[in-house]
This record gives C-alpha cells, sequence and structure tokens, in this order.
C-alpha cells in the first residue's frame, strides 16, 4: 500500500455480470472492507481503491456496479456503460478493463465479455472461481480461449491469499493492445459466438450443477421453499434474544460499572451530570444493543454469501406480484431491514420505473436495525422472560411478530398503491440463480466489522452530539427558588415534552415519550438514550444510577409500551432516510407524501393499539 496514486497510476476497471466475484477480488487486490454480497445489484455505485503491485507499478482500481449488458436497463447498468464508454462527466476511460467472469457459468458471462470487447479498450478476461469449476469437472482451456478472443485469460480464486497473483503478473507486464472496436452485434450473432468461444475452449461434464439441483428442488418448492424461508426468519429473530441475552448481560453491567465509579470520583454539579447522567446513561443504553444488532446481521451476511437471496426473491415474485410489486423488489426490501438508506439505494436495480418508486416508499416499513434497541428495551420491560410450548422464547415471538406487521403493512401499501397506478400491467421477473456457495468467513467477518464500526461511528458522533444538546434541553433553566418537582419540569425539554403530550395523549404517550421521539428523527436508536436521559435528571439519586428497563415497567402502562411499539413499526424513518428518498426519486413531493403517510400510519397503529389494550387491561 502507498500513500497516495499519482497521476501517473494504471486506471483499471472491474466490470462484470453480477455474482462474479468482482468485489471479492477488489477486496483482495485492495484490502478494502467494502462488503460482499453474492446477488445482483449489492454494488449500486462505483467503488474505489488504490494498491502498489508486486513490482511497484501504482494501480487505481474501480469496481463498477453488476451488468448483464452494456444496453443498461437499470441504474446501476447505465453507470458501468458510461464509464466504459468514457461517457460519464469528468471520468476518463478506464486505460485496462478487467472483465471477471464467473468460471462455473461461462455461457452467460460469455455474452458480456464479447459486448465489452467491442468498445475497443485494451482488456484481460479473468476467470474466477476456478477452483469450482474444476471441482464439477469444468475444464477451460484457458490458451485457446484466449487466442479466440483476442485478449489475455487468467485464472484467479478471489477468496484465497494468493488467488489473485496470475492477475497481477499481467497488470505488471505490457499492457495487452487494444482489439479492434466494432459496432454492436445482434443477439444471434453473440449466441453463435458463445457457443463457438464454448466448444473451442470448454469441456462440460454432463451435469454440471447436480447438487444446485437437488438443492433447488427443495428451496424452490412452493410449499417447501416458503416454509424454510419461514424458518430461517423466525430462527433469525429467535437467535436475537437468545444468543445476545449474556453479552447484552455484560455490557450492560459494564456501563452501570463504569457510571458508578465515574459517579463517585466526581463532586456533585454540571460535570457529573453531564457526564453520568447525560453522556454514561444515553450512548451507554445503546451500546448494549449491539450484540443483537451483530447476530441479525450475521444472518444476513451468511444468506447473502450462500447465495440463497436470489432464490428467495424467486420464491415470492408471485407473492409480491400480487401486491403490486415484483421478486427484484425483495433484495432491497431485505437491506432495509438493516437500514433503509442501503435499501432505497438498492432499488436503482428495479427495471420497472412504478415497481422502483413503490419499493421506496415501502423500504421504510423494513424493520431497521435502529429500532431493534426500541423494540428491545420495550420487549425486555413488559414481555415475560419465558419459554412458550417447551421451545421457543416469548421475547423472540413477540419480536418475530413485530417484523412480519412491517412486512404485512408493506405489502398492503404497495396494494394500494397499486390502484393510483394508470399502469396495472405485470413484469416477470428475471434474475441469475448464482450457484450455492460456503459463505466466506473473511468477508463474513469484515461486514461484521463494518456494520460494528457504523454503529459505534453513529454512537460515537451523531447520538454523542443529540445526547449532549438533550441534556443541555433538561437541564435549562435551573428551577425557580422554592420549586419542589424535579429540575426537568422546569426545562426546555420539560416545555417541550408537556406541549406534545396534548397531541400524543390520546395513544397513552407521557411527555418523557414524547422528549424521546424529537431526537429519534435523527436517528432511531436515540430515542432509548433520551429516555435513559431523561429519566436520570427526572428521578430520585436511587433512579440515576438505576437501569432503564425497570424504571419504564413500573411507571408505564402495557397499553402505553404497545401502542409504542405500534408507533414504531409505522412512524417516519430517520431524516436521512426522508433525504435519500428525496435524492433518489428527485422529488419534495414523494419525500414529503411518504413522511406524512407513514406518520399516519404510526399514529393509527398506535391509537388502535392502545384503546384496544386498555379494554383487555
Amino acid at each position: 500500500m502507498s500513500a497516495a496514486p499519482t497521476s501517473s497510476a494504471l486506471r483499471i476497471a472491474l466490470v462484470g455480470n453480477p455474482n462474479c466475484g468482482k468485489t471479492a477480488l477488489f477486496n483482495r487486490l485492495t484490502g478494502s472492507r467494502q462488503k460482499v454480497a453474492n446477488y445482483a445489484g449489492v454494488t449500486v455505485e462505483r467503488k474505489e481503491g488504490f494498491f502498489v503491485s508486486p513490482a511497484g507499478r501504482q494501480i487505481r482500481i474501480l469496481d463498477l456496479p453488476g451488468a448483464y449488458s452494456l444496453h443498461a436497463a437499470s441504474l446501476d447498468e447505465a453507470i458501468t456503460r458510461d464509464i466504459c464508454m468514457g461517457k460519464r462527466p469528468g471520468e476518463p476511460k478506464p486505460d485496462l478493463l478487467v472483465s471477471v467472469v464467473d468460471a462455473t457459468n461461462l455461457r452467460l458471462h460469455l455474452r458480456f465479455v464479447l459486448e465489452l470487447r467491442r468498445l475497443g479498450l485494451p482488456m484481460v478476461v479473468v476467470l474466477n472461481m476456478s477452483d469450482a469449476a474444476a471441482r464439477r469437472g469444468i475444464h477451460i482451456d484457458r490458451e485457446k480461449l484466449a487466442a479466440a478472443l483476442g485478449v489475455p485469460v487468467v485464472q484467479t480464486v478471489a477468496i484465497k491469499r494468493e488467488g489473485a497473483a496470475a492477475l497481477l503478473g499481467v497488470l505488471d507486464g505490457t499492457l495487452p493492445p487494444a482489439p479492434p472496436a466494432l459496432p454492436p452485434a445482434d443477439d444471434l450473432d453473440v449466441h453463435a459466438e458463445v457457443n463457438r468461444l464454448l466448444q473451442a475452449a470448454v469441456s462440460m461434464p454432463a451435469r454440471t450443477a447436480a447438487l444446485d439441483d437437488r438443492l433447488d428442488r427443495i428451496v424452490l418448492h412452493p410449499v417447501l421453499g416458503l416454509a424454510l424461508l419461514a424458518v430461517l426468519l423466525f430462527l433469525m429473530f429467535q437467535a436475537v434474544f437468545s444468543w445476545a441475552a449474556p453479552l447484552m448481560d455484560g455490557l450492560e453491567g459494564g456501563v452501570h460499572w463504569f457510571g458508578e465509579i465515574v459517579g463517585t470520583q466526581l463532586p456533585d454539579g454540571m460535570l457529573k451530570s453531564l457526564l453520568v447522567d447525560g453522556l454514561i446513561a444515553g450512548l451507554g443504553s445503546v451500546i448494549v444493543f449491539l450484540p443483537q444488532i451483530l447476530i441479525l446481521f450475521l444472518f444476513i451476511l451468511t444468506l447473502e454469501e450462500s447465495g440463497y437471496l436470489p432464490r428467495a426473491a424467486f420464491l415470492l415474485d408471485r407473492l409480491m406480484m400480487g401486491a403490486g410489486l415484483s421478486g427484484r423488489s425483495f433484495i432491497p426490501l431485505l437491506s432495509s431491514f438493516a437500514c433503509a438508506i442501503p435499501g432505497i439505494m438498492a432499488t436503482r436495480t428495479i427495471q420497472d420505473p412504478r415497481d422502483r418508486l413503490t419499493t421506496i416508499l415501502v423500504a421504510p416499513l423494513m424493520t431497521c436495525s435502529a429500532r431493534l434497541p426500541v423494540y428491545a428495551l420495550l420487549i425486555g420491560a413488559f414481555i415475560p422472560q419465558r419459554t412458550v410450548m417447551g421451545l421457543f422464547n416469548l421475547q423472540g415471538l413477540v419480536l418475530f411478530a413485530l417484523y412480519v406487521a412491517g412486512i404485512v403493512s408493506a405489502l398492503a401499501v404497495a396494494y394500494a398503491l397499486k390502484y393510483f397506478r394508470r399502469d396495472r400491467t405485470d413484469h416477470p421477473l428475471l434474475m441469475e440463480l448464482p450457484s450455492y456457495r460456503i459463505p466466506n468467513p473473511r468477508d463474513v467477518a469484515l461486514g461484521l466489522w463494518e456494520r460494528a464500526r457504523i454503529f459505534l461511528a453513529r454512537v460515537g458522533k451523531v447520538i454523542l452530539a443529540l445526547t449532549v444538546l438533550l441534556w443541555f434541553l433538561a437541564t435549562f433553566p435551573a428551577p425557580p427558588a422554592g420549586a419542589t418537582g424535579p429540575a426537568i419540569d422546569y426545562s426546555f425539554a420539560g416545555m417541550i415534552g408537556k406541549a406534545l403530550e396534548h397531541v400524543f395523549a390520546p395513544v397513552g404517550f407521557n411527555w418523557q415519550i414524547c422528549i424521546a421521539l424529537v431526537p429519534g428523527l435523527a436517528a432511531r436508536e436515540v430515542a432509548v438514550g433520551a429516555l435513559a436521559t431523561v429519566y436520570a435528571l427526572s428521578g430520585s439519586e436511587d433512579a440515576v444510577t438505576a437501569q432503564l428497563a425497570p424504571m419504564i415497567a413500573q411507571q408505564w402502562s402495557l397499553a402505553t409500551a404497545l401502542a409504542l411499539l405500534a408507533w414504531y413499526v409505522f412512524a417516519p424513518q430517520c431524516i436521512s432516510t426522508l433525504a435519500v428518498i428525496r435524492r433518489e426519486t428527485n422529488s419534495w413531493k414523494v419525500m414529503a407524501a411518504s413522511a406524512a403517510y407513514l406518520a399516519g400510519l404510526g399514529y393509527l397503529a398506535a391509537f388502535i393499539t392502545y384503546r384496544v389494550a386498555l379494554l383487555f387491561s
């Protein structure tokens, strides 16, 4: 690695179909901690890295979005086309195209190679996953294939330490000459050329994917497949509570111990209040949920790496089509379980504009990881920790029900939006099914590290700033002489909370909850820290160091807790999500409509939940 590239650095672009291992190769060459996913469309924007080859050549490398053709049918394919053809403003053509193909699926991937070759740029073809091809009995005569294509062909195994050595050897040598630029060929010509290449250089066994076929008979079965998907999702949410409990208890104990140590070392005053009641109470109450978030992402990353997600998309295509979506919406919506922002950005892979807009509007209804701290707090405080039917965790069942509520509501909203559109025709889903793979532990670990880093960065920046601001609002102005109530009652925060309480009283929210909702607009998980700060400043001396969950369990009714859960299923996402909706749709009107309908649904759901719960309490 070098400090920075010079202007003379070789500029190469990794290009290829989705699922070819392009991003894994990018990681291998640059050491970049970029997330690797095994489904089409995960890379929706160009990624750039830099490295120095073994011979000392400086190389700037672009990881372009996966594309099936230069005849762009989606936004991500348009980005790849424009960069390869030099049509992107301020972006020169690459010095070298590195066309990455899946060696186990050459019939599909060679079509794109032939398109790229006609651009007339220096190019090298990379047969990635060549070890998997060999295990399947696929023999590729690399020299014959190179002669037929007229460009160098090398083999790589991007997930192995020395798997890119052959490519590095090419990059260190003299660049290959550019093939002649040619006009686009028609589909029949390309199909015939691919068959000629396969006959000349590739020997295929009688069955190349027998294992995939056997697994697909179960995974894609209309009944067994759906049952398997439901079981996987159910186990994921059970694990979020069951596996994370010991780690959360340890973190919670550590935060509590640290708060006591700091509190005993400092004299009473503003500094002690800021550190103990503001920072430690606020940040600590959010950090303890990190294990649950990482366990959730462990499942999602493993499913991505294994090749299961595209099959789940196909499986759900008919169900989603009935709601006015398509199976291609499944991946952006699943990404929204992590965060709605990358989920909304991933809608660029959806070709149909109306399906893309609908997916953007319903993506915030997916239960993002920022909601998890709020859910975990309320479920832990009000739902008993007991086993149902001798097997299932009751708290996990409630969490699963909340996620299901988000999914069902998204489908219902999409179904309603379908009737406001002029074009109600259905668009069939066309998507490549990659081979099943054993998830690479390195890539899964890198993905988990990225999620932990992003979460802690939010805690350290956004939540820290908001916690300090909330502490200030909850501390000033000081109570007047002779005041008998808690100081927060006379503060700016108390005034804001009491004013909002009139709006949210019909749904059972008290003024402390109303205060927490305001900073929660910036980041959902801030609501937990805000509650911790508010109760620390409004309670007795013992309440300052007490755990938040027992406190709210004593002071809130079950109806209020259930209403708040219902609010968070539907209520508008953070401001960042609304900003991304505005950017992706280029419309303030769409952003405002999204915020309005989500707030309306949230209030209505909370009102109904609160009133029904009161009837049974």
